[in-house]
């Protein structure tokens, strides 16, 4: 918790713009980091991907519905699962108002995950969503990008946001958090991880050009730029807080 210090009108002011300057180099920067990004080479994507989609199957280019760019948000939704991941339920949220904004400026914004679609539209519909979900469980999709994990490759060690991590220590019984809230341990919960993938579709050809993971999705959590400007920050000490937005009056 931030501890805050009391000033006159006059020293807020003065603070102000001295953090104004900062801000602004901060912008200036982020400019930067999203051309850099823009900037990476592309990697030809040649493996037939197929998905199951509220249409029926689909592959990847059907996905681009006739735009040049495609989002995937990495929805962690695994068969096991009982409900989507809350986290990445908080950030999904925030999909249903600008994902006709973006297939309007040439980019389709999709969520993806392994759960079969069945589970993915009964739980869309609990949610009041209507973005575009697909689900992945006919393929490698999730695996190729670094999102889904075996139980074997968990047992050794994963290497998820570019770097490696150490081989996962089962508890037994272990379902904890948000495990729990999908109805499934945490071993099971952690083989599906959360990220972004951007593709472009250029002269019939797609390709690959962006991928982030893990806090590097801190800028499409909707919440996150509202509890930057907050008082008291994000607040988060004492670990994760939310719940899916229909949790909250349960207690």
């Amino acid at each position: 918790m931030t501890t805050h210090q009391t000033g006159t009108r006059e020293q807020w002011l003065a603070a102000r713009l001295d953090l104004l300057e900062a801000e602004k180099e901060l912008t200036r920067r982020s400019d930067e980091v999203a051309r850099r990004r823009q900037a990476l080479p592309c990697v030809r994507v040649d493996k037939p991907y197929r998905f199951d989609t509220d249409a029926g199957g689909a592959s990847l280019a059907d996905l681009f519905r006739g735009r040049s760019q495609l989002l995937v948000y990495h929805f962690m939704f695994g068969p096991d699962y009982t409900a989507g991941c809350p986290s990445c339920s908080m950030i999904a949220d925030g999909f249903n108002g600008f994902t006709v904004h973006l297939a309007n400026h040439d980019v389709m914004l999709w969520a993806v995950s392994r759960a079969p679609l069945a589970k993915l539209q009964a739980y869309r519909h609990r949610m009041g969503w209507t973005f575009p979900w697909a689900s992945s469980a006919p393929g490698d999709f999730n695996a190729d990008f670094n999102v889904w994990f075996t139980e074997q490759q968990q047992r050794t060690g994963i290497d998820y946001n570019y770097r490696r991590e150490p081989a996962f220590v089962p508890r037994s019984g272990e379902a904890v958090g948000h495990a729990a809230m999908c109805g499934t341990d945490r071993a099971t919960y952690l083989r599906e991880r959360p990220g972004m993938s951007a593709f472009v579709r250029e002269d019939g050809v797609i390709y690959h050009t962006y991928s982030t993971y893990a806090r590097g999705l801190d800028g499409i959590w909707g919440h996150y730029p509202w509890l930057d400007r907050a008082p008291k920050g994000r607040n988060e000490a004492a670990g994760p807080w939310w719940k899916r937005h229909d949790e909250y009056d349960k207690g």
